[in-house]
């Protein structure tokens, strides 16, 4: 397919002109008139595509080598536990410098990017589901991790405008600029803290990260998964698999 549609668009090298007026591909949203045949990007809610979930946050330079320790563990106890992670990037890490932005970094730290694929089924358990679980709940409660704004689940943002020293100004300044609430939603009222309803309690909602689980409906019991302690962070409740 894309060889057929190299030969219709493409008429040859040198490839001359600005990067803003090149297009590989078509939109992601609004093929509709070649039938799709340029729908290349693979989050195109149209198509069957990839579909994964990411979890990031910041871990202080102070603790940072702790952290990477008890994930250590977590490989010694389980070697296969991070099996599902995306295999080319894994947990990717990054040095960030601390900010003094109203919300920014509070230190300086290592950002940890974790990309997993997610079946589209809600109430379907991820491969290793508690471990990866557990990760999340040391990274961001343990170790107070500050969460990536825009690659998280619900749970990562639990209380997390405590971790802002400065985050009374950045609420002042934000109804300042957006009086009429133009940027404003539901879903920005609770994660920041302004509107409660941030973490659901259904059956399922662990599973989704819209909670942190406290009875076995929260997990997928009919599926044999059950809310159980953290392994090595023991008050982290997970959605463990018999036999995990």
């Amino acid at each position: 397919m894309h060889a057929i549609l190299w030969n219709l668009v493409f008429s040859g090298f040198p490839a001359v002109g600005f990067h803003n007026h090149i297009q590989a591909s078509g939109s992601c949203l609004g093929s509709d008139r070649n039938t799709k045949m340029t729908t290349f990007c693979p989050w195109d809610s149209r198509i069957k595509g990839e579909f994964f979930h990411q979890t990031a946050f910041s871990i202080g330079l102070s603790v940072v080598k702790n952290f990477i320790e008890d994930l250590k563990k977590l490989v010694e106890l389980e070697p296969k536990a991070f099996c599902g992670i995306e295999m080319y990037n894994g947990i990717l890490m990054r040095y960030v410098k601390g900010s003094s932005a109203y919300l920014g970094k509070q230190e300086d730290g290592v950002d940890f990017d974790i990309t997993y694929y997610r079946s589209k089924d809600p109430m379907a358990p991820r491969l290793y589901e508690d471990i990866i679980e557990e990760v999340e709940q040391i990274g961001i409660f343990k170790y107070g991790g500050v969460p990536h704004w825009g690659k998280n689940r619900n749970v990562a943002f639990e209380g997390v405008m405590n971790k802002y020293k400065n985050a009374d100004k950045f609420l002042k300044v934000k109804d300042e600029y957006d009086p009429e609430r133009l940027f404003s939603s539901e879903w920005t009222d609770q994660v920041l803290g302004l509107k409660e309803g941030l973490m659901v309690s259904k059956d399922g909602c662990a599973l989704e990260g819209l909670c942190i689980c406290s009875n076995h409906n929260h997990c997928a019991p009919t599926k044999g998964y059950f809310c159980r302690p953290g392994k090595i962070y023991k008050e982290a409740k997970v959605c463990a698999g018999l036999g995990s």
